[in-house]
């Protein structure tokens, strides 16, 4: 790994020796135990931001929508093939 950004931050003794304890249980140098634990945090607070949420009703319009194959109208059509015509 050649990790060369650095990321800063202040504890209190109290947090800090139990940052090192944790570390200790997982077998990990601190620096890898808060690296981990860091990413793993900003990986689930990302994909929360990402995440859709649909209540039952809108569950189902979603999946009747998708059950069934989407056929484009003229407009659509004429679209694509000028799309293609403009190598879109």
């Amino acid at each position: 790994m050649s990790a060369t950004a650095r990321l800063d931050l202040r504890l209190t003794p109290q947090d800090k020796r139990r940052v090192e304890a944790a570390a200790r249980l997982r077998g990990l140098q601190v620096a890898s135990f808060v690296r981990t634990a860091v990413l793993r945090e900003a990986e689930q607070a990302m994909s929360a931001e990402q995440l859709a949420r649909l209540e039952p009703a809108e569950t189902r319009r979603f999946l009747k929508a998708i059950s069934h194959p989407f056929k484009p109208n003229a407009a659509l059509r004429k679209a694509l093939a000028r799309g293609e015509k403009l190598g879109l």
